[in-house]
């Protein structure tokens, strides 16, 4: 049982939806994307690099998770390890192995909350939770905003086995580019069109398709990026 002194430090740790920025859509697909969230779905974000995919989804997720009216609790970041999906047979730590591919969120977190421990806080204190695939196997996620990142390198297995994990009143974002794939064979790369095929079935999904048009990134990426589409070059 926690003591005064630590429920304190916890408490003094927290974040409330007032600490998070309003943050408006700079593009039109971005606005498509706040849009259907807004309206109860769940969202497949797909395209190209620098189009905020990634610090949408955060976002999103932690303003609903933040705000106290809605069911979710907790925000959980999944991705796969890809080269090293053996990560059991690596030394160090769970939270060791994981470090690398926290990166990304801790630096969304700290722009949000303009401090840079923000990701250690919201952790400590149940707000996030990051996950591999290679430790989902026997889980239930309930009243979670569950976020799948770089889907592209999921095969479909890994795929098919995070939404088979979503547990009572939960909300899916699925944001990835199938160009970006790290995956060399065709089958592995395609399961992510597969989940897409599947999912752009369903009820209460929506597919957002990002091009070189709403790159945020910097000038210099949206040129490469809208220059290489031009010359067909994948």
């Amino acid at each position: 049982m926690a003591s005064k002194q630590q429920i304190k430090k916890l408490n003094s740790m927290k974040f409330h939806l007032d600490d998070l920025p309003e943050i408006e859509p700079a593009t039109k697909n971005q606005e498509k994307a706040f849009k259907y969230f807004e309206e109860g779905n769940h969202l497949v974000l797909s395209g190209s690099a620098g189009t905020g995919k990634t610090f949408l989804a955060v976002y999103l997720g932690l303003e609903e998770v933040l705000d106290k009216d809605t069911p979710y609790d907790n925000l959980v970041i999944i991705r796969s390890a890809v080269a090293t999906r053996e990560q059991g047979f690596q030394p160090g730590t769970k939270e060791e192995k994981e470090a690398v591919f926290t990166l990304p969120y801790r630096s969304i977190c700290s722009e949000l909350f303009g401090v840079g421990d923000a990701w250690h806080k919201l952790k400590t204190t149940g707000v996030v939770s990051f996950e591999t695939t290679s430790y989902i196997r026997g889980t239930t996620f309930n009243n979670s905003v569950i976020v799948i990142d770089e889907m592209q390198n999921l095969n479909f297995h890994e795929l098919d086995s995070v939404i088979t994990r979503v547990g009572r009143d939960c909300r899916l974002i699925a944001a990835g580019d199938y160009y970006q794939s790290d995956f060399e064979k065709e089958k592995e790369k395609n399961g992510v069109l597969t989940f897409m095929n599947i999912v752009d079935h369903m009820k209460d999904f929506e597919i957002v398709e990002f091009g070189w048009q709403d790159i945020v990134r910097s000038g210099f990426v949206r040129d490469y990026i809208m220059t290489k589409e031009m010359l067909e070059i994948r």
